[in-house]
């Protein structure tokens, strides 16, 4: 199996047709055409469904498409480990991240990025679901909820503990509470993920039920009620450190009751081969966030 026919395959994939392959890659579609055929017959199954105007994966395609990227990769990472340090980072490099994470965090470090290594390119999926990295052929994921047990490599990026915190309007008009019963008397936003809020108690971590008027599945509804001044929120701390920096959202900390100590973590398929594009993103991403205090 050639190296090159994958990825042309990977050309097809993300193009979409076998003209455009072709001329990302500055071959004629007849040639694309026939490298395709090549793989389909040494591979003896059907890689795309054909059109006059468009290709689209089959089911055997949507399976060998993350084997195809991790071969490529493998490659790519050994040809950058041989050549000399000045070489450029290149390829496409897939991250998956939390919504808020993601668009608050990871895009705005995004044009540095790619001003430092203009050969990279970035597919960049932002969505509270938890992606199968392997199955969809993700470099990368950076989670920052707890992780579940995984065969995946997890490598810890920086501290993310929850936060209490609401709008000053809200706690100039209702008080702010000092201790944990004292949340009994507030208005508390609810995320639908989180129908209990996690504490440190006498070193021990609790759920306590908390009430509210307002529900939401989404982190961003949740900080953007609280801007709102409509009650208290516990969100970790990337997802409001902008608003805790510009004093739109205010932090409470409570006499009896500590915040519960998460990360930002990033997963990755595997500790071996691991690309030069995803070594820059994380040295990046880990510079910025420690240059935010907590």
């Amino acid at each position: 199996m050639l190296i090159a026919d994958l990825r042309i395959f990977l050309a097809v994939v993300s193009a979409g047709s076998l003209s455009a392959a072709g001329r990302q890659l500055g071959l004629v579609p007849m040639q694309v055409s026939r490298r395709i055929a090549a793989l389909e017959e040494e591979l003896a199954v059907r890689l795309f469904h054909r059109t006059t105007r468009s290709v689209s994966l089959t089911a055997e395609g949507e399976a060998f498409l993350p084997y195809a990227r991790t071969l490529t990769d493998t490659e790519d990472t050994a040809l950058s480990e041989l050549r000399p340090a000045s070489s450029k980072v290149s390829g496409v490099l897939r991250v998956t991240a939390p919504s808020v994470f993601g668009q608050s965090i990871v895009l705005a470090m995004l044009p540095r990025l790619l001003e430092q290594h203009p050969d990279l390119r970035i597919d960049l999926d932002v969505s509270d679901r938890v992606v199968d990295i392997v199955g969809q052929g993700f470099d990368l994921a950076l989670r920052v909820a707890p992780l579940a047990d995984s065969e995946l490599v997890a490598r810890r990026v920086a501290p993310n503990p929850r936060v209490l915190c609401a709008a000053p309007a809200y706690l100039q008009h209702h008080g702010q509470p000092t201790c944990l019963a004292a949340l009994e008397e507030h208005q508390c936003i609810l995320l639908q993920a989180v129908p209990r809020w996690p504490f440190i108690i006498d070193g021990a971590l609790q759920r306590r039920r908390v009430n509210g008027r307002v529900s939401t599945s989404s982190v961003d509804a949740v900080r953007a009620a609280a801007v709102q001044g409509l009650g208290i929120a516990m969100l970790a701390y990337w997802d409001v450190y902008q608003q805790l920096r510009d004093g739109s959202l205010v932090e409470i900390e409570l006499a009896d009751a500590g915040a519960e100590q998460l990360s930002v973590w990033a997963v990755m398929p595997t500790r071996r081969y691991v690309p030069a594009r995803v070594r820059v993103f994380l040295e990046l991403l880990e510079s910025d966030l420690a240059s935010q205090t907590l």
